[in-house]
């Protein structure tokens, strides 16, 4: 499926927000709901990712259409690994570990920084590696 690439740079927006509020704050119980953001981006597409409706609702209306499209699978995996850095962070929080919270707390924050500010998504830069280090797996080499 392809999508509006203005939609995930919106939402890197609003995620890199809520990510400097959790850095600030300390809040594991704030982390764990852009946690719940990522599942349901990942797990569900992008169309029910919550940002990603405030943006058709909100931000797409005003807008001209899009000059092009791109892939949505390097986006889902992107969310995918946000998931996996919010998760851990907010296991740190909970567990008092505050070292952990804030240190995957601020991976997470500069990658939604790198793409809300600059268009680079470094986990759909890491998409084709996984997809091919999958393929040599599969094939036994």
């Amino acid at each position: 499926m392809q999508t509006d690439p203005r939609g995930p740079r919106f939402s890197s927006a609003l995620t890199a927000a809520v990510l400097v509020a959790v850095l600030v704050s300390g809040n594991g119980l704030l982390l764990a709901t852009q946690a719940l953001v990522f599942a349901l981006s990942a797990f569900g597409g992008l169309r029910l990712s919550p940002y990603g409706l405030l943006f058709q609702a909100l931000v797409l209306p005003r807008l001209a259409p899009p000059t092009e499209t791109e892939d949505e699978r390097p986006l889902r995996f992107a969310q995918g690994v946000g998931l996996v850095f919010t998760s851990v962070g907010a296991l740190g929080y909970f567990t008092g570990v505050m070292w952990l919270g804030l240190l995957a707390t601020a991976f997470a924050l500069t990658s939604a920084f790198l793409n809300a500010a600059f268009g680079y998504c470094v986990g759909c830069e890491m998409y084709p590696i996984v997809r091919r280090a999958q393929g040599r797996l599969g094939a036994g080499a």
